[in-house]
């Protein structure tokens, strides 16, 4: 279901000129056209065509900003990526580096000066460096398996490299021949005596991600210095190199990983180990009193401090993260901003030590903050929209953002001015001309009486005085949000261009309102949230008289597909067409069939045997004698969260009762619809049943 962040959707974008013009200064969520003028609508095509930024990596001496933009060529149904760099002290146009002709991703700067990326230009995915321009490509590592992921060292004479290998395996080589030798085999049956049998979309090929030290000039074979560790590094299926970082003195790596055992599948006990170069396998666990989640350990400029972020609950993934100081010296380990209610990502240290900072999730934004280490204090720096990355610079930030009407884009600020941040990019010109929905975050009173907030987005090109029929979207996780950032699938801009308002709701459970708010959801699936959204669906229809409510479809994909199934048995007849994409029908199968169980342990109060009425008090199972409500289902064969039976079992039902349905099936797609031509279709079919129902003269 939530798994870190199964809201966004990996669909990139089409078509960008070499040239990227910079914009002098523009506001962090760009207004709508005005409503009174006709212009164009966003829509789907334009959404899937949209070029995708990302990545911002920022030179040593602060110059210099390179970062990644993903084009999609839909009528051949691929994308490519590409680098990009942009002078900081000169804002002008972005350039595209030439390293991109051999294929680049993935970069980083070492405090050499030299650019660092990957490339598959010799063959397979290994380390090369460039010069700050971008020229003279050199390849660093040239090693038998793909690197999947790296980091260098603190004087970049060193890189550490994830490789995926037998772990029983001796070298390298052995894992190659082993490779070779299961791809000649005629025969195909897998044999597992533990699981992980399969995760997220990939059945397990009994490899590991494990570590590799290697010096960046050669003349040395790598160090495996995780070997016999029982675990992945990076972790799977979404870990970086966040997850792992060289000490201040280059001699050890400091690592994030579970080890594996039997337990694997319903585990979040994470912990951060210390390995010597020198000593490979010899690992000291540094968290071993916290059995949660520990993670991206970063140094302090000094060397003499360890930050990482630490979940407090075994068991429970949307847990908040705090944020821990480890004295290197003594080991001796503190809490800092303690009484912050925020969940923080991925820390970086201020140059002079004195500060970290991180983004979260908060009401609806995704904010950048500051956070004095001594004292705990916490200070926002950015404010609407949702920052995805940020670096630091001399005088400030360079930060990539997105709202509800613009895929990310770069901006600059200072570190605590209180100037507009200004934008140096503008990756998707050709959106400029489009009309968006104009978006307003609205308050209710929810379950328990408590505030919950949603967003309601008129349709393009509103007119005043009109009503108009609802698409009401329902978020997944359902430890997630639907708040002011870009979605390449769940794009609320895509409805409302097409004609409809959109109402959305971040009911209990949702993340960046605490974490209370957040936790109120586990082992209530039907109650709490179901409540907030028949409360917020009353509440929106009163205060804004351009919703149709009695013209209005409820749309939502995985937790959100969950609740489709619970609104078709328990609020039936109060939406004209329903979509549900990915979603739970059976709990008590969904707790016998999907791989992270720790999700469903948690969620619904133990295992199915143990705990029988957890998963049996707000399963949709029960209620289908209900059901009367026309249903689009949507299903990806190789989602292996929510398995093909949940959504086959859902198009069953709806058949058996004679109900108008209608299945769309993608045998390649995962818990996301990720190739162009797939979205294309996937937007096709939804928009259509919408259509349907509810512009029937149409």
């Amino acid at each position: 279901m939530r798994h870190r962040s199964l809201l966004s959707c990996a669909v990139a974008a089409i078509a960008l000129a070499t040239a990227v013009p910079a914009l002098a200064e523009a506001p962090a969520a760009p207004a709508p056209a005005t409503p009174a003028q006709t212009q164009q609508a966003f829509d789907y095509t334009a959404m899937i065509s949209a070029n995708r930024l990302g990545d911002p990596q920022v030179s040593p001496d602060g110059r210099w900003v390179v970062y990644s933009v993903t084009t999609t060529d839909v009528a051949a149904n691929r994308r490519a990526g590409a680098l990009f760099i942009q002078d900081l002290r000169s804002p002008g146009e972005g350039r595209r580096l030439a390293i991109n002709e051999g294929g680049a991703n993935t970069a980083r700067w070492g405090s050499d000066g030299k650019l660092y990326f990957l490339s598959r230009r010799s063959g397979s995915s290994q380390v090369w460096l460039a010069e700050a321009d971008g020229t003279a490509p050199v390849q660093v590592t040239n090693l038998p398996l793909d690197v999947n992921a790296y980091r260098l060292s603190p004087d970049a004479a060193q890189v550490a490299v994830s490789l995926a290998v037998f772990p029983d395996c001796e070298t390298l080589a052995c894992t190659v021949d082993r490779n070779k030798a299961v791809a000649d085999d005629p025969s195909t049956g897998q044999v597992y005596d533990r699981m992980f049998v399969r995760h997220w979309d990939t059945w397990n090929d009994h490899t590991q991600n494990h570590l590799f030290v290697l010096p960046t000039a050669g003349g040395r074979d790598p160090v495996w210095v995780t070997r016999g560790f029982d675990g992945d590094t990076p972790s799977k299926p979404f870990g970086d190199e966040s997850e792992f970082t060289f000490t201040p003195d280059g001699e050890g790596i400091v690592f994030s990983a579970r080890e594996a055992g039997k337990s694997e599948p319903w585990s979040t006990n994470f912990d951060l180990y210390q390995v010597a170069i020198a000593e490979p396998g010899q690992l000291t666990n540094l968290t071993d009193a916290n059995n949660a989640w520990d993670t991206g350990p970063v140094y302090s400029p000094d060397g003499k401090t360890l930050a990482y972020r630490a979940m407090a609950r075994p068991g429970f993934e949307a847990d908040k993260y705090s944020i821990f100081l480890r004295d290197v010296a003594t080991g001796e380990t503190r809490q800092i901003a303690a009484d912050w209610d925020r969940s923080a990502d991925t820390l970086q240290w201020s140059r002079d030590g004195r500060t970290l900072f991180t983004t979260a999730g908060d009401v609806g934004q995704t904010r950048l903050f500051s956070i004095d280490v001594r004292r705990g204090t916490v200070i926002p720096l950015t404010g609407e929209g949702h920052v995805s990355a940020f670096q630091q610079t001399p005088s400030g930030f360079v930060f990539a953002q997105d709202s509800l009407t613009r895929p990310s884009e770069l901006f600059v600020k200072t570190f605590r001015g209180r100037e507009m941040p200004a934008r140096i990019t503008n990756v998707n010109p050709q959106l400029d001309a489009l009309a968006f929905g104009e978006a307003e975050q609205f308050t209710f009173a929810g379950w328990n009486n408590e505030t919950v907030h949603g967003y309601v987005i008129k349709p393009a090109n509103y007119v005043e005085g009109q009503k108009y029929p609802v698409a009401f979207l329902i978020h997944g996780g359902p430890q997630g949000s639907f708040g002011n950032s870009w979605s390449y699938r769940w794009n609320p801009g895509t409805y409302a261009g097409a004609g409809y308002a959109v109402v959305m709701i971040d009911f209990h459970g949702s993340t960046g309102y605490g974490q209370a708010f957040t936790d109120s959801i586990s082992q209530h699936w039907g109650d709490r949230p179901f409540e907030d959204l028949q409360k917020g669906w009353a509440a929106v229809q009163s205060k804004y008289s351009f919703l149709d409510g009695d013209n209005a479809c409820a749309l939502g994909a995985s937790y959100g597909g969950y609740m489709i199934n619970w609104i078709a048995g328990n609020w039936p007849g109060e939406f004209k067409c329903l979509v549900n994409h990915d979603g739970v029908f059976d709990i008590r199968g969904m707790g016998y069939g999907t791989e992270e169980l720790w999700f469903t342990e948690w969620e619904y109060g133990g295992t199915p045997y143990e705990n029988p009425q957890g998963y049996e008090q707000f399963n949709p199972v029960h209620h289908v004698a209900n059901w009367r409500d026309p249903m689009l289902v949507v299903q990806g064969d190789l989602d292996y969260r929510i398995p093909t039976s949940q959504g086959l079992s859902t198009f069953t039902a709806l058949q058996r009762r004679g109900i108008d349905s209608r299945l769309l099936f993608f045998p390649n797609e995962n818990h996301w619809v990720l190739k162009p031509a797939n979205s294309v279709q996937w937007h096709n079919e939804v928009f259509g049943w919408l259509d349907k129902y509810l512009k029937p003269a149409n």
